[in-house]
């Protein structure tokens, strides 16, 4: 009888279950292993004897990229683009800088965001090497600890600088403005733009010239995301907010440890929620640079998506976003894998349609084995089968595939898994999964040019991480390359 029991608790403990909870999550080998049907990956020679743990990139005139490394220099490549990279010539640029992460060309100049400052190098006499340095605004704080790492974007549509502020050390507020993000004007000026951040990896806009950082598991965050950088806005770590009382600032919300991120952000309107919540060890743990796909097709079918670096997987991630209720919201799907070493910087050249990529293992291990890497990416023209995004509606989701789907196959509902987590919003450090549902999958819809798939899900949890699997094949037979995406639910859209 007690057997009898035990198993009619797990029947309807299963019940509510998609029939598809049996869908195999993506193999990672077997996906990277196919990674050369659709993009070319090649190393690019870094200067003999040289050590270069690639911090930040910059493309300028004449298919010239420059690269800024941990240890304070920067190189400029000639040939970084061909095919024979055995010829490639490096000249540096500058050196003594104190690890640049970010940098850009602009006017005759590359300008590069280093931990004290944000700063223009320009080469007066025209030998190939800066001859003047301009400090165009260091009014953050600095103390010397390993920690207080500052990450510089390109300039936005008024010509700033954002400029993300690691917490000192990751945990404390030492330093003026450590746990903001401030905008540095073209006169200097410094506007302190947002408060509650911890330990960025990387800044980039999306096609809307709106910015986004990456921020790393760790006190109060769960696990890692990826956030909207709203101006005025509270980014959810408290660490930092003494510095507001520098500037006529308002003062960032304080919240209540052990909560959850919606009930705080309800609490307080200031408070903006990662926009794509990147899950502990399925996604990444350490997500870094980001870049937005506007190539129009020449880096392959993700028009206006966002792709993230990831250090210690040694990854590309994927992420489309939407715009519900005032907030950003969106998926994040597995996508380039393989490198030599830790990402750090992810650079795209929107006009040719290459990826550049460079990083570092220093102080954090990583999946590639190499100390330091520089590389880039290419599509080869070959669309693969995939998710193309997912799109919250008010009764589940819609997917959209790159390919034609199986009407067969989309119809079975065994070929679907859903289920949906969250994190503690705490002050200790990250969180397990939590809150964990399992709603069900009703019915799946094929669009007449088959490649859209309308789920009716019951059970959708505002607020939550919603994961999906999927085993559809394509019209032409073929499989998914990636078959899981997280979509970060932060608002259910209302019925039109």
């Amino acid at each position: 009888m007690k057997k009898l029991s035990l198993f009619l608790a797990f029947a309807a403990l299963t019940s509510g279950l998609s029939a598809a909870a049996v869908v195999k999550k993506t193999d990672t080998k077997a996906s990277e292993a196919r990674q050369s049907e659709f993009y070319e990956r090649v190393e690019i020679p870094t200067p003999a004897g040289e050590v270069c743990e690639v911090s930040s990139i910059a493309l300028m005139p004449g298919k010239k990229v420059a690269i800024g490394t941990r240890r304070g220099d920067v190189w400029i490549a000639e040939g970084a683009y061909d095919a024979d990279l055995s010829k490639i010539k490096w000249t540096k640029f500058a050196s003594n800088l104190h690890e640049p992460l970010g940098m850009f060309w602009k006017a005759g100049s590359l300008y590069a965001t280093q931990r004290p400052e944000h700063t223009r190098l320009t080469d007066t006499d025209g030998d190939g090497k800066a001859d003047r340095f301009d400090s165009i605004c260091s009014k953050w704080g600095i103390n010397g600890d390993y920690h207080e790492y500052a990450f510089g974007s390109e300039p936005d549509k008024n010509g700033d600088v954002w400029v993300v502020l690691c917490l000192t050390g990751s945990f404390h507020g030492h330093s003026p403005w450590r746990g903001w993000c401030v905008r540095v004007t073209p006169e200097g000026k410094m506007i302190p733009t947002t408060s509650g951040i911890r330990s960025p990896g990387g800044i980039g806009a999306n096609e809307k010239g709106d910015m986004f950082y990456t921020d790393n598991q760790g006190v109060w965050n769960g696990s890692s995301g990826f956030k909207w950088l709203r101006p005025g806005s509270f980014q959810g770590n408290p660490t930092g907010n003494k510095s507001a009382a520098l500037s006529d600032f308002p003062a960032p919300p304080e919240p209540t440890s052990g909560s959850r991120i919606l009930t705080e952000r309800l609490k307080f309107p200031d408070f903006v929620p990662p926009a794509v919540m990147l899950p502990h060890a399925k996604v990444g743990n350490s997500p870094s640079g980001i870049a937005c796909d506007m190539t129009k097709g020449k880096f392959g079918p993700w028009e206006n998506q966002m792709l993230v670096g990831e250090q210690t997987a040694s990854q590309v991630q994927r992420i489309n976003l939407e715009f519900v209720n005032g907030l950003y919201q969106g998926a994040v799907f597995h996508f380039l894998g393989g490198f030599e070493a830790g990402l750090i910087p992810v650079r795209m050249d929107q006009e040719d349609g290459t990826l550049f990529v460079g990083g570092s293992n220093r102080g954090w291990g990583s999946r590639g084995t190499k100390p330091f890497t520089f590389e880039r990416v290419r599509f080869k023209g070959k669309v693969p089968f995939e998710m193309h995004d997912i799109s919250a509606r008010h009764d589940g989701f819609e997917v959209t595939f790159t390919h034609p789907v199986d009407a067969a196959s989309a119809a079975d509902l065994k070929n679907y898994a859903m289920d949906t987590f969250t994190y503690i919003y705490q002050a200790s450090y990250g969180s397990p999964e939590v809150d964990q549902t399992a709603p069900t999958i009703k019915s799946a819809t094929l669009s007449e040019d088959g490649l859209k798939v309308r789920l009716v899900v019951d059970g959708l949890v505002r607020g939550h991480i919603h994961h999906l699997v999927t085993e559809v094949k394509a019209k032409s037979g073929d499989t998914l390359w990636h078959n899981e995406g997280w979509y970060t639910l932060n608002e259910i859209p209302a019925a039109k």
